[in-house]
């Protein structure tokens, strides 16, 4: 699904800015499966052409002609304030191959870049690559990279970087900022057209609802209520989540100063600008519903095409109001399954947030300790649990593990079958901060191997991959944490 509205009032043609000597940073043979791009002995593309149309630089492959590339016009609201007319302004959609859009990050300026230069850099775009498919092979909705053109031209931030430009893919680019957009213009034409686009093209049960625009309404909730649940349970932090950054199809979109935890606090800020602490990890079950909001109030003039206004905000709310509720019944699951439980019991849910309390409190790992979590036996001694090292108050952590010990013996399950269930949700590896950092500073000095060896792990996180336990491992206490802002 290409940008479904045409007009100059929605999008424009914008040729991409060219990439002065252009060349390969990383690339996804995975992602490029999916468009059918041929690849060579070293995994690269045998059309050499792709490394010029991935950097911007032609339109044209041997295959492919990407005929009218553009960047869409859309609004939404930033740290809680509405900012009005955004749109692409780094971001430009070449087209469409085997159902998925190909947008270029980083490609230069459009319509919308306002004061901005439209290009990315190497940094970001590294992180951008590696969390996407990263954070794919988690079994997490996203968006995903096939990847990183790089040159040498110089672009400020908050010192001189070099440019990069990261391709990404997605069945649809479309955010809540699009429904928005109209709404906010009283553009019901549009609204309507926008609405009717995405039911056809992804979510065509919805045409058969007796309230088509209801049904998509609750059916984005509900994607997204799930999506935020999932990054709960992997300790992921998106770190900037603008309503113009909620992909409607509930997709992990616009990855910035995003970062998983390390060591376990519920409070954690991963982007170093949100001085406030809005989208800290705990509060990003209540940011959703907040940008769920922000949807309902665009909705709602497609409601009134059927409704009384008073019947449409009482519907919207209704279908609003169920959003915590799938959002508790995911998370619940999850961390159910994280600790091997298969039984759904009144007193998991205070075991869980006992847990969580106790980890937060002495800054527990919060990867190493889940993954380690599925070596306990059920008839093991809590003297031999050796995790319990981990934490400060050993009388609160001693007390929890007796029942966990007792729980587990509720479930009746074989202790290597428990085992094998909790390593294939709990993973051994994921993209932390200082790993990001480290292949990032590599691939500065124009060593692209350990960018390669990272893909190479992340796309098999719940693996053990025994050569590379040092990546599964904590960052060493002596490590300065790695700050990531929303400048890039």
């Amino acid at each position: 699904m290409t940008f479904p509205l045409k007009g100059d009032d929605v999008s424009h043609s914008v040729a991409p800015t060219p990439l002065p000597d252009p060349y390969w940073v990383a690339f996804s043979p995975a992602v490029a499966s999916l468009i059918g791009i041929e690849l060579n002995a070293d995994r690269m593309p045998m059309d050499s052409s792709w490394l010029d149309v991935l950097a911007g630089n032609t339109l044209q492959t041997a295959k492919y002609q990407f005929s009218s590339p553009i960047a869409s016009a859309y609004s939404g609201h930033q740290f809680g304030v509405w900012a009005g007319q955004l749109g692409d302004g780094r971001a430009i959609l070449l087209g469409q191959i085997a159902n998925m859009e190909i947008q270029l990050k980083g490609a230069g300026k459009t319509r919308y870049s306002r004061m901005g230069d439209g290009r990315a850099v190497l940094r970001s775009s590294i992180r951008e690559f590696l969390c996407s498919e990263a954070m794919h092979a988690l079994g997490i909705p996203t968006t995903r990279a096939l990847s990183v053109v790089g040159s040498k031209e110089l672009v400020r931030r908050e010192t001189m970087e070099t440019a990069a430009v990261c391709t990404r893919l997605a069945p649809s680019f479309l955010r809540v900022g699009h429904f928005e957009h109209y709404a906010s213009a009283q553009d019901i034409e549009r609204l309507q057209e926008l609405a009717n686009a995405l039911i056809s093209e992804h979510y065509p049960d919805c045409a058969n609802e007796t309230d088509p625009y209801l049904a998509l309404y609750k059916s984005i909730c509900s994607r997204n209520a799930e999506l935020v649940a999932q990054w709960q349970a992997v300790g992921f932090c998106h770190g900037v989540l603008n309503s113009d950054n909620i992909s409607v199809l509930g997709l992990t979109i616009d990855y910035g100063p995003f970062g998983f935890l390390d060591g376990f606090q519920i409070d954690h800020i991963c982007n170093h600008s949100d001085q406030a602490g809005r989208y800290a990890y705990h509060r990003q079950p209540q940011i959703m519903h907040w940008n769920m909001a922000c949807l309902a109030s665009a909705f709602l003039p497609l409601m009134e095409l059927t409704y009384s206004g008073e019947e449409s905000q009482a519907l919207l709310q209704n279908a609003l109001g169920e959003l915590p509720k799938k959002f508790a019944q995911k998370w619940q699951s999850l961390f159910r399954a994280k600790l091997g439980l298969t039984k759904n019991l009144d007193d998991d849910i205070f075991l869980i947030e006992r847990l969580l309390q106790a980890m937060h409190d002495s800054r527990v790992d919060f990867t190493h300790f889940f993954r380690s979590l599925s070596k306990i036996k059920c008839q093991d001694s809590i003297e031999n649990i050796s995790l319990r090292n981990l934490f400060i108050d050993r009388k609160q952590i001693d007390l929890w593990f007796s029942d966990y010990l007792k729980r587990l013996n509720i479930e009746g399950i074989d202790d290597s079958e428990r085992s094998v269930k909790m390593n294939q949700i709990n993973p051994k590896y994921v993209l932390r901060n200082h790993l990001a950092q480290h292949a990032i500073t590599m691939a500065q000095s124009d060593d692209f191997s350990e960018v390669k060896r990272l893909l190479e792990i992340l796309s098999s996180p719940y693996d053990e991959q025994n050569q590379y336990d040092l990546y599964a491992s904590p960052p060493p206490s002596d490590l300065d944490p790695v700050e990531v802002s929303c400048s890039s």
